[in-house]
């Protein structure tokens, strides 16, 4: 079974490397089918390990010894629990239907390759990740997946939003990261080890142990350690105030989009967290901490969604607030809720984002909205997955949203950390707003008025919808190719290929069934060992106390309030762009500053370039002019070479080859010795 556990990571890598470094010699579909089958490897052997973990087979092992200094190990090692083989599936599971996607999405760019090289070393750098024993290893998945998101998110690099937007998602995740690594050195600190096994042991004594980071003031180590794990999580997982790379790392290729923020890199944070729930119990202030975090994410990245007109960005708002709902999970103690919604929303949230992608293809590379309109006619298996991950995303009951949403509602609800009630109301009303920009969407783009005969690629406005965009799309949103001309009187948008629709079709499956397994991975001993709850943060015993079976559950989630908020969330759309599609542009314009600042996104983007962006060239200026120019240029070195001048120019006066003078200096000279030799004899000793 360790050969198969190796199987899993180097799969992929394999694929990644022959289509990377011979993908020229390989071709077009060789490239591809190297990959395919290397990810397709990848799945089989993960669903083949996660059956034997469920048969009770667990593995915790060292693969290769990288460093040993003094007792300390840094080390290559695999931890397969049910946690680990949870995600293994998931994240394989995910990557498979994209790279089948991708030949269909990507088959007339020119870095085909490349691409397919790119999105399987991400797929390797997520699996080392979550199958990591070690903090050593965590890490270096940890930074993998963040390099090449770096490298997916700015592959159209001959534009520079793209550019612009790879390099933020870098920069903001290795604020992140300069936290996550602080705490990992804590850790080491006082642990004396990096393997999760003896840190989780030894983790109970530190609770007494104080560390100062301002002199008179301490505080618990553990929440130290654990709050700066979750400034890493903050980071890789977009949450406030670390969420702005996320949305704009749509620049990147749909395929990416599900793939970084489906399954993968962004709840890579959220798996984190719950690994590391045996350090996260031992503090109240850390939970706190993170519950509020999540509910602010959760609530205020949903109303963004609201006012974007652009296809992908709706969805990756969506990304933002849904794993704000994760978050509040992890800060409530409910970690298992937590982790079965990143499943579930990891299916979902991929179909949406790739049939989004679908309707991008049909529409010749538009992603503005308000140019759509009436397309379930022409893509009815585009309409209908899309529709099915809708009703998963909006929580209704049957499907997966509405089992894994309801457990975090319930866990907020039952939460006694600090900060519990605000996520609760938090949460709690995010589930309308996401019933109504879930919907919206639907409903501007496969129903009503088809806009896109009204209206070419570049048209300024749509009918029935306010024509102001904060992203409206440039030549270089289009790809530059030569579809973005079109005649729609002579092309009707039509169907996607099989490529792109069986992977829609296959991710459809499991947004219509995971939830049915609420009651295992919830409220059952799914994870077992693999997550510790403590009896001081009650939320997960409280639940499991009240669940009485998944019919009984489905039945009282009908009679909640997260159920008719739903309801209300979807009739809400519904009026507004179906029934009177006209409202919505009299109730931007009556909405006033708020609109203008949820269009802003509250000025986080603005905030960070003025501070820190033009705060950081402002401080290069002033140290290139002041420290470069003034005191290393102008004092030290020119400044020298004026001082030798000077002297020079002095001393030149005394040397003009008169014996005259020459005398004349020698007296004055001895004056100035005699002088000082009677003003020395004269001072009484």
């Amino acid at each position: 079974m360790q050969t198969l556990y190796l199987i899993v990571p180097l799969a992929p890598l394999v694929g990644a490397i022959l289509a990377g470094l011979f993908g020229r010699a390989l071709g077009r579909a060789g490239s591809h089918w190297v990959t395919i089958a290397g990810v397709a490897v990848s799945f089989v052997a993960s669903a083949i390990v996660f059956r034997d973990v469920l048969a009770g087979n667990t593995f915790n092992g060292t693969v290769y010894t990288w460093l040993a200094i003094g007792d300390v190990r840094f080390e290559v090692g695999f931890l397969i629990d049910r946690l680990s083989a949870l995600m293994m599936v998931v994240v394989t599971f995910v990557s498979l239907m994209v790279h089948v996607y991708t030949i269909g999405y990507m088959a007339e760019d020119p870095g085909y390759q490349r691409f397919f090289a790119y999105i399987s070393l991400f797929t390797f750098s997520m699996l080392m990740l979550v199958m990591a024993n070690n903090f050593m290893q965590l890490f270096f998945g940890w930074e993998a997946v963040g390099l090449v998101s770096y490298l997916l998110i700015g592959f159209w690099y001959t534009r520079p939003t793209a550019i612009y937007a790879n390099l933020k998602a870098f920069l903001v995740n290795r604020v992140g990261d300069f936290g996550f690594l602080l705490g990992i050195g804590l850790v080491l600190a006082y642990c004396g080890s990096l393997d999760y096994a003896t840190v989780f042991k030894a983790a109970p004594a530190l609770a007494g142990e104080t560390i100062e980071i301002v002199p008179g003031a301490p505080w618990l180590v553990v929440t130290v350690i654990a709050i700066l794990l979750f400034v890493g999580a903050m980071g890789k997982s977009a949450q406030f105030p670390l969420h702005v790379w996320l949305p704009d790392s749509m620049e990147g290729p749909t395929p990416i989009s599900a793939l970084i923020h489906a399954a993968t890199m962004v709840t890579a944070g959220i798996f984190m967290v719950s690994r590391m729930s045996p350090i996260f119990e031992l503090s109240s202030t850390a939970l706190s901490v993170v519950i509020v975090i999540g509910a602010i994410t959760a609530f205020f990245m949903a109303l963004v969604a609201i006012v974007q007109y652009d296809i992908k960005r709706v969805v990756a708002y969506s990304t933002l607030s849904q794993l704000g709902y994760m978050t509040v999970a992890l800060g409530a103690s409910a970690y298992s809720a937590a982790m079965f919604h990143l499943m579930t929303h990891a299916f979902f949230k991929a179909l949406l984002f790739l049939g989004a992608g679908s309707v991008i293809i049909a529409m010749h590379h538009e992603q503005d909205m308000r140019k759509m309109g009436g397309l379930r006619k022409y893509m009815p298996w585009t309409f209908w997955t899309v529709v099915l991950a809708a009703l998963a995303s909006a929580g209704i009951p049957g499907f997966s949203g509405f089992y894994s949403k309801d457990a975090i509602i319930e866990a907020a609800h039952f939460a006694n950390v600090p900060g519990a009630t605000f996520a609760y109301l938090a949460v709690l009303a995010t589930v309308f707003v996401t019933s109504f920009y879930t919907f919206r969407l639907v409903f501007m783009t496969f129903f009503g008025e088809e806009r896109f005969r009204h209206a070419g690629p570049h048209a300024p406005e749509a009918h029935g919808h306010d024509a102001t965009d904060t992203h409206a799309h440039d030549d270089a949103h289009a790809h530059d190719d030569e579809h973005h001309h079109v005649d729609w009187s002579k092309e009707n948008p039509h169907e996607s290929p099989w490529v792109v629709t069986l992977p829609l079709a296959l991710l459809a499956i499991p947004t219509v069934i995971a939830g049915y397994l609420v009651g295992d991975v919830v409220f059952g001993p799914y994870f077992g060992s693999a997550i510790v709850y403590s009896p001081e943060h009650p939320a997960m015993f409280r639940m499991v106390e009240t669940f009485h079976g998944l019919v009984a559950y489905t039945l009282h989630g009908m009679m909640a309030p997260p159920f008719w908020l739903s309801i209300a969330g979807i009739a809400t759309a519904w009026y507004l762009y179906i029934r009177r599609p006209d409202l919505p542009a009299v109730i931007r314009e009556r909405a006033g500053v708020l609109t203008r600042i949820l269009e802003r996104k509250y000025g986080f983007d603005e905030l960070y370039q003025a501070v820190f962006a033009n705060g950081a060239v402002g401080l290069g200026k002033g140290l290139w002019q002041i420290g470069d120019v003034r005191v290393i240029d102008g004092f030290f070195v020119n400044g020298s070479a004026k001082a030798v001048g000077l002297v020079s120019r002095i001393v030149r006066r005394f040397q003009t080859g008169f014996i005259y003078q020459y005398a004349f200096t020698m007296i004055i000279g001895l004056v100035l010795l005699l002088s000082l030799w009677l003003v020395q004899i004269r001072v009484p000793s």
